[in-house]
């Protein structure tokens, strides 16, 4: 019999050996700066770039003390979590009735609107800036959160409705059609049948909505003017903008706390997004 060569006997272990490998080397910048971030929120100043010279509690100070200047972390907070929230359950209740529309109905044009959905999640918001704010000033939701809200979740609804489409393209219609035999009607038949079916959907479609609320800046930082209104992400901008202001302590510290929430609230759903392949995306 002919002698297998070392590499050939190890082929497997050393292809995963270098795919780790290059994972690590693509990663490594990221996480030495989250490393950094860490290190640096707990310490009063670090020797060489990464050795803390004193653990302290100091930059953490905005969470029982308001910083001159800034408005309440928790007041902030509260404002960002309403956003996030805010978007989400919009997204979610268009998103779910939409997307079975372009699923199940048949209709002059439907071709034509699913291509046009497409085209306006692609098409770059910041283009937008004016016509949105003579939009929200005529309709006196400038400087409002409810304007930032409706604004980010008419930005998300067609991505979300394409989504849903995916999920509702993998329900037999046989489910559907037993249900209007047994004297449903279509709303029932879509609450009662189809809605628990496609709850990692639903479920998909409020993580990205979150998330996407969560650390919206843009249009917060343009549109939002009273310091009672501002997000985190305009807390964190109004650390790192002003050039005078120098305790990066304090500025990872915030920014931590701005990362904070997210990494929960991925930690708990992460599950649901790896759905997100179930639903395919049929024409």
């Amino acid at each position: 019999m002919m002698k297998l060569s070392f590499w050939q006997k190890n082929s497997e272990k050393i292809r995963n050996f270098v795919i780790i490998l290059v994972l690590f080397l693509i990663t490594s910048p990221i996480l030495v700066g989250y490393v950094w971030l860490i290190l640096r929120s707990f310490s009063e100043d670090l020797v060489n770039g990464f050795v803390p010279t004193k653990l302290t509690l100091k930059n953490w100070r905005f969470l029982w003390q308001e910083i001159k200047g800034y408005p309440n972390i928790w007041q902030t907070t509260l404002n960002t979590a309403l956003l996030a929230l805010g978007v989400m359950g919009i997204e979610v209740l268009i998103t779910s009735l939409g997307g079975y529309a372009l699923s199940r109905y048949d209709f002059p044009g439907r071709s034509s609107m699913m291509k046009f959905i497409l085209a306006l999640h692609a098409f770059p918001a910041i283009s937008l800036m004016t016509a949105v704010f003579y939009l929200l000033w005529t309709l006196r939701l400038l400087d409002t959160l409810w304007g930032v809200i409706l604004l980010k979740a008419s930005l998300e609804v067609p991505w979300g409705t394409w989504i849903m489409k995916g999920f509702y393209d993998g329900i037999p219609w046989e489910l559907e059609w037993a249900g209007l035999v047994d004297g449903y009607s279509r709303f029932e038949v879509w609450r009662k049948i189809l809605l628990p079916l496609v709850k990692p959907g639903i479920a998909v479609t409020a993580i990205f909505a979150f998330l996407s609320g969560w650390s919206e800046f843009v249009f917060v930082n343009t549109f939002i003017f009273s310091q009672n209104l501002w997000t985190l992400s305009k807390y964190v901008k109004g650390f790192i903008g002003d050039y005078r202001f120098a305790d990066y302590g304090l500025v990872t510290a915030v920014g931590l706390f701005y990362m904070i929430p997210t990494i929960i609230f991925f930690f708990f759903v992460s599950k649901h997004m790896i759905k997100l392949t179930i639903g395919g995306v049929k024409g």
